[in-house]
C-alpha cells in the first residue's frame, strides 16, 4: 500500500474452448496516469478498484455494459484500498489509510459514500469476507502479516497463523478459504475453514509469489511475469500456463480477481518497461529535468557497458543534466530501433546537437515503475564492421555445425549474463555445452527479430527453437581482430 509505481486494471472475458480456458478481448478499464490496483468484482458486472486522482485514492467502479466510471468514495483526508463487497449487504469495505498514518478497515455505502469504522482495534493489511459475521484479515504487526479470524457476532479475534501474504480467496468448491503462507521461508497456499480453524496445506508456489485466485472448477492461478500459470491442487500436477499475454501494455501482473459465474477476469498489470522509457525520451526532448528524472529510481545506476559505474542517485544525475531546460537543452534523442526483453529495453538512439549526429546505445532495465540503471555504449567510427562475423556464427548455430560455430569465436571468449555474471571462458567450455547441444536439437532455430550494430558489437534479439520450446533472448556480441571475444546475455 505504500510504494505506488503506474498500474493499470484490466479486464478479460473468460471462454471454455474444447476443455481449455482461454483469455480474450483484454481492455483497460482504469486507463489512469497513477496508482490503478486491488479489482474485486462487486457484482457479475461491476468492478470495484482502488484509483488514484487528484493525489489521493479513491474507490472506483466500473460498469461492463455502460464502460463507464463512477466514484465510490472522495477522502481528502486519506485513501482506500481494497474495496470487497460484504455479504448480504450493498456496501462495500476498504482499508483506509489517513493522512495521519493510521490504517483500519471501514464500511462504506454503497449510495452516498459515508462510512464507518469496522475495526479500530487493528491495522489491517487486507481482508475478505466468510460471511456477514466473520471476517478473514491480515494484520499489520511488526514486520510481518498474522493471518487473523474475526467474529463480530461474539466479538472474538483469533490467530490463525504468523506470516503470511496479502493474497485471500474463497475456495468455489468448498467451505474454506484459501491464503499465502510464508513462514518457514517456504511460499505455499494453505487452506483455512474459518470457523472450525483447521488448516492444512495445499501447494506449493514459486518463491515471491504474491497473488492467487481461483477458478470455479477449483484450480489455482497465480500470475508469472506476462503469463497466468494454472495449478490444479487435486492432481498435483507440475504447474503449466494458462495464457502468456502478447501485448506490450501487459508488464508484471501483481494481482487477479475472477467474478462470481466465472466469466471474467480482472488483472493489475504494472506500466510496460518501454512506455516508461519512451517518457523519459520525451521528457528528455522536452527539456523538463524534474519529469526525466522522475523516470528513474532514486538510486539509479548510470554506466559505461557492461558494468563501468560513472554514477549512482538522483543528485548526481541532476548535476550531471544541469543544463537540461526548454532554453538550455543542446542535443534531441530519436530512438532509431528499440529492443524490448522482459524489464530490460534498449535502444539504439540518434543524438542530434552542436551541428553533428552521433548514434549511441542505452541500455535500461526497469524495477517497480521506474528506471532503476541505464548502460550506455558509444559508437567509435575506427571499428571495423562486426557484422560479418557474427552472421556467420548464426548461419553454423542455424545447421548446427559445431567447428563452423566455434571457429568464429577467439580462444578465450568468454560469455556472461548482463552485466557481468561469467559463465564461461573458452572455447573448450563451449565445445562441452553447445555439441550435445546441437546433436539433440534437431529443430534448432534461431530467428533475428531486431539486430543493432555498434561500434565493435553487434546486438541481437533473438527467438528461439529449441526441442518444441520457443523462447527470446538478445546477445550483446563484442568482435575483437575479426572474431567474438566475448557474449552477453539478456533474458
Amino acid at each position: 500500500m505504500y510504494a505506488q509505481p503506474n498500474t493499470e486494471v484490466y479486464l478479460l472475458d473468460i471462454t471454455e474452448v474444447d476443455g481449455r480456458i482461454e483469455l480474450s478481448n483484454l481492455i483497460n478499464i482504469s486507463n489512469n496516469e497513477g496508482y490503478d490496483n486491488q479489482p474485486s468484482f462487486y457484482d457479475d458486472n461491476t468492478v470495484l478498484f482502488s484509483s488514484t486522482r487528484n493525489g489521493q485514492t479513491d474507490i472506483a467502479k466500473y460498469n461492463m455494459g455502460s464502460m463507464e466510471i463512477s466514484w465510490l468514495t472522495d477522502t481528502p483526508r486519506g485513501s482506500e484500498y481494497s474495496p470487497l463487497r460484504i455479504p448480504a449487504s450493498d456496501d462495500v469495505s476498504a482499508i483506509r489509510l489517513d493522512t495521519s498514518g493510521l490504517q483500519r478497515l471501514y464500511q462504506y455505502d454503497i449510495n452516498t459514500g459515508k462510512s464507518e469504522a469496522i475495526r479500530k482495534d487493528a491495522k489491517v493489511g487486507y481482508h475478505l469476507w466468510y460471511s456477514k459475521n466473520i471476517l478473514v484479515n491480515t494484520i499489520l504487526v511488526e514486520n510481518r502479516m498474522d493471518l487473523v479470524v474475526s467474529n463480530f457476532k461474539d466479538g472474538t479475534n483469533y490467530t490463525v497463523q504468523k506470516n503470511v501474504g496479502r493474497s485471500l480467496h474463497k475456495n468455489p468448491k468448498a467451505e474454506e478459504i484459501y491464503y499465502i503462507s510464508t513462514e518457514a521461508d517456504m511460499t505455499a497456499v494453505k487452506s483455512l475453514h474459518p470457523v472450525t480453524g483447521a488448516t492444512k496445506p495445499i501447494t506449493s508456489l514459486p518463491a515471491g509469489t504474491n497473488d492467487i485466485c481461483m477458478l470455479p472448477d477449483g484450480n489455482i492461478l497465480f500470475p508469472s511475469g506476462k503469463t497466468i500459470v494454472s495449478i490444479n491442487p487435486d492432481t498435483k500436477e507440475s504447474p503449466k500456463a494458462l495464457h502468456l499475454f502478447q501485448e506490450e501494455e501487459i508488464n508484471n501482473i501483481s494481482r487477479m480477481a475472477i467474478s462470481s459465474d466465472g466469466k471474467h477476469m480482472a488483472i493489475v498489470s504494472e506500466e510496460s518497461p518501454a512506455i516508461i522509457v519512451q517518457k523519459q525520451v520525451e521528457s528528455y526532448n522536452a527539456g523538463n529535468l524534474d519529469a526525466f528524472v522522475n523516470c528513474y529510481s532514486e538510486n539509479v545506476v548510470v554506466r559505461n557497458f557492461p558494468n563501468d559505474t560513472l554514477y549512482v542517485g538522483h543528485e548526481k544525475m541532476r548535476k550531471n543534466y544541469s543544463s537540461l531546460s526548454p532554453d538550455k537543452k543542446v542535443y534531441d534523442v530519436e530512438v532509431v530501433k528499440r529492443i524490448v526483453i522482459g524489464n530490460k529495453v534498449i535502444d539504439q538512439e540518434k543524438v542530434t546537437g552542436n551541428d553533428k549526429i552521433q548514434m549511441q546505445v542505452a541500455l535500461y532495465e526497469v524495477a517497480d515503475g521506474k528506471i532503476s540503471s541505464m548502460t550506455f555504449i558509444f559508437d567509435d567510427d575506427n571499428a571495423s564492421n562486426p557484422e560479418t562475423i557474427v552472421q556467420k556464427q548464426l548461419d553454423a548455430y542455424n545447421q548446427r555445425d559445431i567447428e563452423g560455430f566455434l571457429e568464429t569465436y577467439t580462444e578465450d571468449v568468454a560469455l556472461y549474463n548482463f552485466p557481468a555474471e561469467k559463465r564461461s571462458q573458452g572455447q573448450s567450455e563451449m565445445r562441452k555445452g553447445y555439441t550435445g547441444f546441437f546433436e539433440t536439437t534437431p529443430d534448432l532455430n534461431c530467428d533475428i527479430k531486431n539486430r543493432i550494430v555498434i561500434a565493435n558489437k553487434v546486438i541481437d534479439e533473438e527467438f528461439i527453437t529449441a526441442n518444441g520450446n520457443n523462447f527470446s533472448a538478445v546477445a550483446v556480441y563484442e568482435v575483437e581482430n575479426g572474431k567474438i571475444a566475448k557474449v552477453t546475455f539478456l533474458r
